[in-house]
């Protein structure tokens, strides 16, 4: 016969009340009382029914997630720790992807699947920052990532212009002047190039380096590509380079590829630093020094948040910036 609520209230020697309070995470419990209760539990192999608690809920379980594209490394690994916070709290997390298109993001706000879901996870990347319309919506929304600001709803992003500085001035440190930058989105106001790009000024200025038009390498997207070309554009033009700051790792695998494959040392001729900390980069060759984002806290503080705004928390929506570091490996060993 499975194990009963009742069966671990009588073993704790509590009321069935205070098991399911428990249970239930209630924050008024006294710490003796909630170990016993935890203690039982764990004896008796108790396992919580989630689909009866959501149905007495009214809730379905399930949570939305709202991103580019699982191709982009650093969205798939975002995803999976979404994923995996999403479980710890006992909820299925369903992905949708946008494409990087403003139709399809409004889409995902509007779709029917949100009667599917309890809240959204949304990171927007084409969406105007000064339109917060689409997110007066009637079910709980987290924001993910920079597009937009001030819209109501809580927010978690990263320090990207603190942690370009940090990328940039590793690579002052090492010895280079002739700093690249790759990944730069002309015009762009809010989003990560711009932000990155702006630390990356900020580390020059505080080492009275000026600033070179001709080390900016434009990129569309950031993939392996773009990184490629926008490297191949800058050993082709003949400009002197001796360190690169890449906006993401990909852009920064695609810098290393044409590196070596054009025979330039790296680290002794150019030291390169991306952004994003992916599994990958551990594995390039030569493993590649990058900014870790705070990934697992980003999705952590989001699923944590979105599921305070499931529950009824009506408190003023917060905006939590990450923590990040530096993660030095053999591309800036000088």
């Amino acid at each position: 016969m499975p194990v009963t609520m009742r069966d671990v209230a009588t073993r704790a020697g509590v009321s069935v009340k205070t098991v399911s309070n428990v249970v239930n995470g209630f924050p008024h419990i006294r710490p003796e009382t909630r170990s016993r209760v935890e203690d039982a539990i764990r004896a008796l192999g108790y396992r919580v029914n989630v689909s009866g608690r959501n149905l007495r809920r009214g809730r379905t379980g399930m949570i939305g997630l709202g991103i580019p594209e699982l191709r982009n490394p650093y969205f798939a690994e975002l995803a999976d720790s979404c994923m995996r916070a999403a479980e710890q709290r006992g909820l299925v997390l369903l992905i949708e992807q946008t494409g990087y298109t403003g139709e399809h993001e409004l889409e995902v706000l509007r779709s029917t699947q949100r009667q599917q879901t309890d809240g959204l996870l949304f990171s927007p990347m084409t969406m105007d920052p000064d339109d917060l319309a689409p997110f007066q919506v009637d079910y709980p929304l987290v924001l993910l990532g920079e597009r937009v600001f001030h819209a109501g709803v809580d927010h978690v992003t990263m320090a990207n212009r603190e942690a370009a500085r940090a990328a940039t001035r590793h690579l002052i440190e090492r010895g280079c002047r002739r700093i690249a930058v790759i990944g730069a989105h002309e015009g762009e106001r809010m989003g990560s190039a711009a932000l990155r790009y702006a630390g990356y000024l900020d580390a020059l200025a505080e080492a009275g380096l000026e600033p070179d038009p001709s080390l900016v390498g434009e990129a569309g997207r950031w993939v392996r590509s773009t990184g490629a070309a926008a490297m191949s554009r800058l050993l082709d033009a003949g400009t002197a380079v001796d360190g690169v700051f890449a906006m993401n790792d990909a852009l920064a695998l695609g810098a290393l590829h044409v590196l070596r494959a054009r025979g330039v040392h790296v680290p002794h001729d150019v030291c390169v630093v991306g952004f994003d900390d992916l599994e990958e980069a551990r594995y390039a060759e030569p493993p590649l020094t990058s900014i870790a984002p705070g990934r697992e806290q980003i999705a952590r503080v989001a699923v944590d948040l979105l599921v305070r705004r499931i529950e009824g928390e009506s408190a003023v929506p917060q905006t939590v910036v990450a923590d990040f570091e530096l993660v030095a490996r053999e591309s800036t060993a000088r």
